[in-house]
């Protein structure tokens, strides 16, 4: 409703104030919303909501490898310990 109303009136602000007034909504939260949309349309430049929720999932991946990553070598390097301890007695 919102994003056709701007390509109506030509602007922004006023009638994203008046269609956030009609609906209960601070204007900045569907200002926000609008632009997000028009971003995902391709109309506005940006990331797009799928890339960027790709991006926050390569992230999550990336820490959870690397705190695997670190509890392989901690353990190896307990093993290898261990390992020269047996042997030295």
């Amino acid at each position: 409703m919102a994003v056709e109303a701007i390509a109506a009136k030509g602007q922004r602000m006023g009638p994203i104030r008046r269609i956030a007034r009609q609906l209960d909504l601070h204007p900045e939260a569907l200002r926000s919303w609008v632009k997000r949309a028009e971003i995902d349309a391709g109309r506005a430049p940006g990331q797009t909501s799928e890339v960027t929720e790709r991006i926050a999932e390569l992230e999550r991946e990336n820490r959870e490898l690397r705190r695997a990553n670190e509890i392989l070598k901690t353990s190896a390097a307990f093993f290898a310990q261990a390992e020269l301890d047996r042997k030295t007695q």
